[in-house]
This record gives C-alpha cells, structure tokens and sequence, in this order.
C-alpha cells in the first residue's frame, strides 16, 4: 500500500510592505540630512575662516649662489674644500701661485723709490738753478761795470776799440746765461710747482702700481666672501686659472628663503608681512616652519621666462598665471632643521591682515655682509710710507730700508 504524502507545512507570512519602506527612508533622510549639515558647515568654514587662507604646494627653497672667481690668472697650489662641505666667511679656499705676483710687487716697489730718488733729483736742481741764477746775474754785473768802465777810457784812448768790443760781448754772454738758467729754472718749476715728494705725479704713478701688484699678490689667495656650503666644485690642483674663471659656489644655508608660485586669482589680498605656515617634503608634517611674505615679484614665471608665450599669434587658450611670492622663514627653526636648495614645501597664507603693502621695501631680514676691499689694506699704504721715506733723504736707519726691502707676505 502507498504511503500517505505527509502535509506541506504552512508558508510564514509576509511582513507588510509600509513598514520597511518607512525605514529605508528613515535611513535616506538621516543620511541627506547629515550631507546638508557638513556641506553647511564646510560653506560656514569657508566664508568665516578658510577664505582667508591660501595655500600651495608650487613652492620651493631658493637661496644665494655665491660664485667664488679669481680676479689674476694663475697656478693653482693648493685647495682645501671640496663639495658639502661648510665654510666660514674668510676662511682660505684656494691659494694660487703668488710667484709671479712678488716679483712684481718686488718691480714696483723699486720704481717707486726710483721715482721719489727722481722727484728729489728735481727739487734740488730746483735750488741749483736758483743758485746759478745767482751767479749768472752776478758774472751780468760784473760784465756790464766792465764795459761801463771801458766806454768811458775810450774817449782818453785808454782802450781800444776791439777790448771795447770784446767787453760788449761778455755783457751779451753773461746776459744770454742768465736767460737760459731762467728758462730751465721755469721747465724744472713747471714739473715740481704745486708739489711735495709725496704729491708729485711720478710717485702717485709709481704708489699706484705698488697697490696694482699688491692687490695682486692678495688675490692669489681666495677666501669665502659668506659662510655657506660648497657647491659645483669645478678647481682642481694644478690647474691653469684665467682672470674670471668659476672656481666653486657657496650657498649660504643660513639665509635661504620659500619661493611659492601662487595663481593669480589667489594674490587678491596677500600682502607684504603676512604671516605663513610651511611645511616641507623633507621632515614632513609634524615639522611646521613659520615665516613671513617678504615681497610679490614683479612679474608671472612666464613672463620672465626664456622664450615668453606669444598671446597675440595664433590660437588663443587662456591659462590661469602663477606668481611667484618670496617667504622669509624664522632663522631658529632653519637652524634647528636645515633646508637645501630646490626641495619642495607645502605654504599656507594667513590673510587676516590686509593692512600691509603690495610692494616691498625691503626684503630680506638680515642685509648680506659687505666684502671688504682687497685694496684697504693699511700694511700696503705702510710700506709705501716707508719706502718714500726712505729714498726721500728724510731716514736713513738701517731698520727703515729692511723694512722697505723685506718681501711682502
């Protein structure tokens, strides 16, 4: 016999379909409702805060390169610094031969005491011709009281007619040397007039070409003009320098700045001092650098750039234009952690404060040292001193001409 077929077991019912359509647009609404919120919050954020703040990661550190050139031709000897390595404003980089520049200074110093025996040759021919003048107005009186003498004999016919004659002659010699001391009298007068040994043409001349040679002999060794860092190296030992040949580069680390290339539409109101927080690539965001706009540049990069775009010719795309803005940064923290040229930074711009100008006066915090000139050195003017002295008769000791013959260091 067939077994019965066991009953189908009743299907549950179905939940009511308004009850679950009312949750998911529960849910819909909650969501849009959060959506309004943050989109109101972030409007608010932006009309009350963020508006005022610009930012730009187009941003990157510039700094000084300080080329360190030579200013004579000559052999390098000796070069004690190589690239990254850190140098002190002063410090000896490069030492050329300075044979050549002693024998030169050695030429010069012997044609200006050359030129002071020379100018002291011409104020005592001064006192000679003055003193031969003298004597030829003299020797003219003694001529003439001859001849006065004679023509009044020769009526009695004391004298005669030639002794007469020759009388007349030696009045016309004694006058004719007096005449020409006179004339050399006034060409040694026309050469000294105005005049000391020290002021005379000829030994300023000389003076000069002593300070020439000097100034050479000091720049046969090259110093860092800034402290900084050396960079692109190019001198080797042995080399045959020219006048004007790049040796290396310092880049002075503890004055570099943030140039960050904003676009146009963001420089409505930055202004000069305004304050900035950076960040930078190298140390990442937990190091903030803080500083300050030191100043807009006067043009866009593409304006100044090598090979301008030309708007007027062709299909016209207008592109939005960046500009690039100096930033200063604090010297501590550049101290604390420093920053190499070219690496990126991230800059925000707090443009609260409006009340600074669009053109800066001034950019940089501290202004850069002045080089000192190699053509003040006091030992040099010293040295001139003595050899002047010396070959002007005024000091004839022993310890003046060692000094003035002593090679120059």
């Amino acid at each position: 016999m067939d077994e019965p077929t066991p009953p189908t077991p009743p299907t549950p019912p179905t939940p009511p379909a308004p009850a679950r359509n009312h949750t998911r647009n529960r849910a819909l609404l909650i969501l849009a409702v959060v959506a309004l919120v943050a989109g109101l919050a972030w409007l608010a954020h932006l009309l009350l805060v963020g508006r005022y703040y610009q930012s730009t990661d187009d941003a990157y550190i510039s700094s000084d390169l300080v080329q360190v050139t030579s200013d004579v031709p000559g052999t390098v000897i000796a070069v004690n610094v190589d690239d990254t390595q850190s140098v002190e404003r002063g410090q000896l980089l490069v030492r050329l031969d300075p044979a050549d520049a002693q024998v030169a200074i050695n030429g010069a110093e012997a044609q200006l005491a050359r030129a002071v025996r020379n100018v002291r040759g011409l104020f005592a021919q001064r006192e000679q011709l003055q003193a031969l003048i003298a004597q030829r107005v003299s020797d003219l009186k003694r001529a003439q009281d001859d001849l006065d003498r004679r023509q009044g004999l020769l009526s009695d016919g004391a004298v005669s007619g030639e002794e007469l004659s020759h009388s007349r002659d030696a009045v016309a010699v004694a006058r004719a040397g007096l005449d020409a001391a006179r004339e050399q009298l006034n060409a040694t007068e026309a050469q000294i007039q105005g005049t000391t040994i020290e002021t005379h043409p000829q030994v300023l001349d000389a003076e000069a070409a002593v300070r020439n040679a000097a100034l050479a002999l000091h720049r046969a060794e090259l110093r860092a003009p800034v402290s900084g860092v050396v960079a692109k190296r190019t001198v080797q030992l042995g080399q045959r320098v020219a006048a004007g040949s790049p040796l290396m580069a310092l880049v002075p680390l503890d004055d570099v700045w943030v140039d960050a290339n904003f676009k146009e539409v963001q420089l409505r109101a930055m202004r000069v001092g305004q304050p900035v927080k950076l960040h930078a690539d190298l140390y990442g965001s937990d190091v903030v650098f803080h500083g300050r706009v030191a100043g807009l540049s006067a043009g866009s990069g593409s304006a100044f750039a090598l090979l301008p775009a030309q708007n007027a010719s062709g299909n016209w795309i207008k592109i939005v234009q960046r500009l690039p803005v100096r930033i200063t940064l604090d010297p501590q923290e550049l101290k604390a952690h420093p920053l190499r040229v070219g690496l990126s930074m991230v800059a925000e711009v707090d443009e609260h404060d409006t009340s600074g100008p669009v053109v800066s006066t001034q950019v940089r915090n501290v202004p850069q040292p002045t080089q000192a000139s190699a053509g003040d050195d006091p030992e040099v003017q010293a040295r001139i001193d003595r050899i002047v002295t010396l070959n002007a008769g005024r000091d004839g000791g022993q310890s003046v001409a060692r000094a003035a013959t002593a090679p120059m260091q």
